[in-house]
């Protein structure tokens, strides 16, 4: 089938997101009715989830007609499952730091905070530091509308983690700062730098850069957690064990959701900007607004404030929500450039010459009325084209040029 490819990327995105609200309430019913120690309980989740990780990337593997089921269904680039390579590791390690830190920073908030609709919005403030960490890597400075979405989807955020009964607190903001955010940074980055790599002469791709992932952090997070039980004298590594035989079937459902919440997201960070995605990924406040609800009236969190205020508040930070989202989508601009050369110019040298232009994705040599075609992704039309162009035209050998904008991309899935 085709579909637009910005409109994909939303679909992966916002799928992702819906089913992340689903699991965060099956979190919390978990942690409040059967495993109430949360650090037991991400430990048991990560633990299932070796096995469920290994148990889908097989199923997925399993070939029809000469194409596997992930690669019809998940993602084109996946053939089967692998062993991790050489080149991958680093990126890996890194990932899986951030993972493993992230998950103890996201179960502490869980001792602090019940209601996933107030958790889950902390991350949303990740998206600062991806603008900022985007812009050393592109070396260039972000435009003022990105730092205003920026500024509006971080905002939105916070006033949506105010809770619902009424209160905020100040400790789960220390923890979100200093421990949740820097980890799902350091998450994000490097997920999406796997997702670019070359692997066997082909993109690498989302179930085997999520199966690794798994396995990498929850030797990070048992090493972790091993330490801690011997300098507190507590036993979490073998009660996570116990709990993760006695709730096999809730922490099975956790860890399988996640597999997928995962593969969608990296996918799209293929696609996207990690900021961007972020950005869009931030709908999860609204999500979680209705699980919240059903979990409220099961009594297995703290029934919600009626009180006009709080619930105009929440609003409030949903509506800046999206109005970032959209700014976001705004100052993304695709283009073509097709371009001739003189005869008898060496076309590597011209090739290179161009591939070091930032805002240039693609360098195809062609044949036919051009020699070359330039593919670009650029934050803003205007300033994109006047430092892009004005880098073309000082290249040496390159005799006409036309600049083409694309108004719709599709892609094959």
């Amino acid at each position: 089938m085709n579909y637009p490819r910005k409109y994909f990327f939303y679909i992966l995105v916002l799928t992702s997101s819906i089913l992340y609200a689903i699991i965060s309430g099956i979190d919390a019913t978990v942690n409040t009715l059967f495993i109430t120690n949360p650090f037991i309980l991400g430990f048991s989740i990560f633990f299932v989830g070796i096995f469920i990780s290994l148990l889908f990337a097989g199923i997925l593997s399993i070939p029809i007609n000469g194409k596997s089921i992930g690669h019809r269904y998940f993602d084109p680039s996946f053939k089967r499952l692998r062993w991790i390579q050489k080149k991958e590791i680093k990126y890996h390690v890194l990932a899986g730091i951030g993972n493993a830190t992230y998950t103890i920073g996201y179960f502490t908030l869980f001792t602090i905070l019940d209601d996933p609709s107030v958790v889950l919005p902390f991350t949303q403030i990740v998206i600062l530091y991806l603008i900022i960490i985007e812009s050393f890597n592109e070396k260039n400075a972000p435009t003022l509308i990105e730092i205003q979405a920026g500024i509006m989807v971080t905002i939105g955020a916070l006033i949506g983690s105010l809770n619902l009964t009424g209160s905020i607190n100040v400790m789960s903001l220390l923890i979100v700062f200093a421990i949740l955010i820097p980890a799902w940074a350091l998450l994000t980055i490097y997920q999406q730098k796997l997702k670019h790599l070359q692997i066997l002469d082909n993109q690498n791709d989302a179930v085997n850069i999520r199966f690794w992932n798994v396995i990498i952090s929850f030797a990070l997070l048992t090493f972790i957690m091993f330490f801690y039980d011997i300098i507190t004298a507590n036993t979490f590594l073998i009660d996570g064990i116990i709990q993760s035989f006695t709730y096999l079937g809730w922490i099975s459902l956790i860890a399988g959701g996640m597999f997928f919440v995962y593969i969608l997201y990296i996918r799209a960070l293929g696609i996207g900007k990690a900021s961007v995605t972020q950005a869009i990924r931030s709908t999860i406040i609204i999500f979680t607004i209705p699980v919240s609800l059903v979990l409220s009236n099961f009594s297995i969190i703290p029934l919600f404030s009626t009180d006009p205020i709080s619930l105009m508040i929440k609003i409030s930070g949903i509506i800046l929500i999206v109005i970032g989202i959209i700014s976001y989508a705004l100052t993304q601009v695709k283009a073509y450039i097709f371009v001739t050369i003189e005869p008898k110019v060496d076309i590597k040298k011209i090739m290179c010459d161009f591939w070091k232009i930032r805002g240039i994705t693609h360098v195809s040599a062609t044949t036919g009325t051009y020699d070359m075609i330039i593919k670009i992704q650029t934050r803003t039309l205007l300033k994109g084209y006047e430092r892009i162009i004005k880098k073309v035209e000082n290249i040496k050998g390159v005799q006409t040029y036309r600049w083409e904008s694309v108004l719709k991309e599709w892609e094959r899935i």
